[in-house]
């Protein structure tokens, strides 16, 4: 075993960087993806049959595919469809597909929004008659008690859930190796061990900051949780 390869200083950098890159696309698919699952969750909970049929549909294809599958989809898909590429340089939308962080992400985000989605719509059907009727007795109009009553208590429902969903989402974005030039810790890892062949130790490092990550976000959503569910617990009651 040789560790000390590791700590040189170009090798640590890379982990850094990867590191670095991990980080910054869980925020950015968290951002992006809990706007669009936010969307979702509203349509899966609408009046309307078609909004409900078409936000089922999406989550479906979502759940019922993996994350590489919907990666390789995007990339090696859609982004390389001649005629995509043919238009690409004129139609704006078509333009992002040249980016391999942007199909990642759109991927990561995709996925995440399906999931979210879900999970806060289950949140929001869960929410009581008597604060709805309530609402509505204050002469509050429906999206008024969508916006100030349903979906501020099903935020704070979802949230032990939605922690889940995060830690699962921070491990998926070591699939982003899958996409070429993109850097993040399991690229790092696997740069590292294809230049020494050490296996164990260049992933096992990935593995131990992949933990220091997710100790990180777990402290973070257990003050959340504290914060702004604490009268969920029966405990506390």
């Amino acid at each position: 075993m040789n560790w000390a390869v590791l700590f040189e200083p170009d090798n640590l950098a890379m982990y850094l960087r990867g590191l670095w890159g991990t980080f910054s696309m869980l925020m950015g698919l968290l951002a992006a993806g809990g706007v669009a699952g936010v969307v979702f969750a509203l349509m899966l909970t609408s009046r309307s049959w078609l909004l409900r049929k078409l936000a089922s549909m999406f989550t479906y294809f979502v759940r019922g595919t993996p994350l590489l599958i919907q990666i390789y989809l995007i990339y090696f898909g859609i982004a390389q469809l001649a005629w995509v590429q043919a238009l690409w340089d004129d139609i704006w939308p078509l333009m992002w597909f040249k980016s391999a962080l942007f199909c990642a992400m759109l991927a990561f985000s995709m996925n995440h929004a399906g999931y979210l989605a879900e999970i806060l719509a289950g949140a929001i059907r869960d929410t009581g008659k008597g604060e709805i009727e309530a609402a509505y007795a204050m002469g509050m109009g429906r999206w008024q008690v969508m916006r100030r009553v349903i979906l501020p208590g099903a935020l704070r429902r979802a949230l032990p859930a939605y922690s889940n969903e995060v830690m699962q989402m921070m491990h998926g974005t070591s699939l982003a190796f899958t996409v070429p030039g993109l850097m993040e810790l399991t690229s790092a890892a696997r740069k590292i061990n294809s230049d020494y062949y050490l296996t164990f130790e260049a992933f096992l490092f990935a593995a131990l900051l992949y933990l220091v990550i997710t100790f990180a976000l777990m402290g973070l959503f257990r003050l959340a949780e504290r914060r702004y569910t604490r009268y969920l617990d029966p405990r506390a009651a």
